[in-house]
């Protein structure tokens, strides 16, 4: 495989291999990067570049202290698949993300009901 360029100002991820474009999008808010779109044509699918490029963008997520979020398939079902390679950043994110979703679901001014009918 030909080598992953990061292009910041386009917040992209290319390569190229046999004439075809590799791409991992994201956009940055503030210090969280949300990964929107990995993408391999179908005459260079199945070599693992998908993969190539998403730790290229973990470990330049991890360099610059940023947040993750995986709002494309592939993304997210690489990071539950490697969990290891999760920027620390990111696991304290999606924790305060499931932390808000209880909240909003449990108030604490309501807490649910355990074990009682109604």
């Amino acid at each position: 495989m030909s080598d992953i360029i990061h292009d910041g100002a386009a917040r992209r991820f290319v390569t190229e291999l046999d004439g075809e474009r590799a791409v991992l999008d994201y956009t940055l808010a503030g210090a969280t990067m949300t990964i929107t779109h990995t993408g391999v044509p179908k005459p260079i699918a199945g070599r693992g570049i998908a993969g190539e490029l998403t730790r290229e963008a973990l470990r330049v997520a991890r360099e610059q202290g940023w947040k993750v979020v995986p709002a494309c398939s592939y993304a997210a079902s690489y990071l539950e698949k490697h969990p290891e390679e999760v920027p620390a950043a990111a696991d304290e994110h999606q924790s305060d993300l499931l932390d808000e979703a209880l909240e909003e679901t449990f108030p604490a001014s309501d807490p649910p009901s355990v074990g009682r009918s109604s």
